[in-house]
């Protein structure tokens, strides 16, 4: 059996002490640490029907990480990030101003991304402090880490792994959101009070069940309305099976959620997720269907997830709408020697009354130039089926990653 404490106060996940390298007193915890930069470029280009302009990004995100070793248990971590824009600002990265273009949400700054202390037992891992939280698929608790300034959670997290089963618990009191470090058209933070808990159970090989409940609230801001704040505060509990059947990897999930906290709302919604994946040839073939349920007018909130990776890569869909959202998709990923290349498709509708909203190609090519350099290509496009509700948009990226 064993056992991790984790500590967080600012919010990444802890590292459990064997991935460390040990120290034999303190001052040998930092001689012994590591330091790590990591450098991503990106290059964003979006266009949409319902501007007249094209918004053209360019960002260079700059991360400077320390690790320290471990000691008797206790190991810290300290990582800064900073966002800076290249050239002309010929996009609304929703604090310059420049509202005439599209969002391209990655405005500059620079920000303590993680700060955290850990003791690490037997079987249980406790951190305290800024950190990164990753729960499953990130469908309900990510890090967003595909924008340049990632979301962490300042609080205390516990994980547990006792061979019958894995825990996961964190109460988190505020949230970096992507569009810190200070506000913009949005909160660069959530105060509030937090619970996000996720327990895994093996059924057999390569069958595991797990049951989740995230209870979320957070904190009316004077400078915000109530559905950028609180109105997010909802208490969500779902299951999740994944597993291998034959030659099929099979992932099904449900979810059951209501208005929590200091939410104003008044609403219960579902969640529904069916999605199977299976090699054809040379290639992985994948097909899902997702729901994000509505009542009374509100569809399902996932706020802290990592949504640019569900629902298509044109982000059309960050809040789900008071019909809700069915997303059906099929895709194919591959390999031509080290390039890997990925396609898929999707198709919306409303779930409640069934309108189309349109479908979306998402189109993807990443390179491993070297050990410590990545090139990748991204391309999406969304056409619209309701022009009143959505507007056609294509959104293109290079994205430059150096690691060291």
């Amino acid at each position: 059996m064993r056992v991790i404490w984790g500590v967080a106060g600012l919010g990444v996940s802890a590292v459990g002490a064997e991935e460390l390298a040990v120290a034999d007193s303190m001052p040998g915890m930092v001689a012994a640490g590591n330091m790590g930069l990591d450098l991503r470029y990106r290059y964003e280009h979006v266009d949409t029907d319902a501007l007249d302009r094209s918004a053209d990004a360019s960002t260079l995100r700059t991360r400077v990480t320390f690790s320290s070793a471990s000691y008797r248990g206790f190991a810290f971590m300290a990582e800064v990030d900073n966002v800076t824009g290249i050239g002309a600002a010929r996009f609304n990265d929703t604090g310059n101003g420049e509202t005439g273009y599209p969002v391209v949400a990655d405005p500059e700054g620079t920000e303590i991304n993680q700060a955290w202390l850990s003791y690490s037992g037997d079987a249980l891992v406790g951190t305290y402090g800024r950190q990164r939280i990753l729960h499953g698929n990130q469908r309900f608790v990510g890090g967003v880490a595909w924008r340049q300034n990632e979301q962490t959670f300042d609080g205390f997290r516990a994980r547990w792994e006792g061979g019958v089963a894995e825990a996961d618990y964190a109460y988190v009191y505020n949230v970096n959101r992507i569009f810190g470090p200070d506000d913009t058209a949005q909160p660069a933070n959530w105060h509030g009070e937090n619970h996000l808990l996720r327990i895994q159970v093996p059924l057999a090989d390569g069958h595991a069940l797990s049951g989740f409940a995230y209870l979320l609230d957070v904190a009316p801001q004077a400078a915000f309305t109530a559905n950028q704040a609180e109105n997010n505060g909802s208490d969500t509990w779902g299951l999740e099976y994944a597993g291998k059947i034959g030659p099929v990897a099979a992932r099904l999930s449900y979810a059951r959620q209501t208005d929590g906290g200091d939410s104003q709302l008044d609403y219960g919604a579902d969640y529904y997720l069916l999605e199977g994946a299976a090699p054809l040839g040379p290639v992985t073939a994948t097909l899902g269907y997702e729901v994000l349920d509505a009542g009374d007018g509100v569809g399902f909130k996932t706020p802290l997830a990592t949504l640019h990776k569900f629902q298509g890569w044109a982000d059309m869909f960050l809040a789900t709408p008071g019909d809700g959202v069915e997303d059906l998709y099929a895709g194919l990923a591959g390999a031509i020697g080290s390039l890997k290349v990925a396609a898929t498709w999707h198709d919306f509708q409303a779930a409640v009354g069934g309108a189309d909203f349109g479908s979306e190609l998402n189109l993807a090519a990443t390179w491993p130039l070297h050990p410590r350099l990545s090139l990748q290509l991204k391309y999406a496009n969304f056409a619209s089926d309701n022009r009143d509700r959505y507007a056609d948009t294509q959104k293109a990226w290079l994205t430059v990653t150096f690691s060291y």
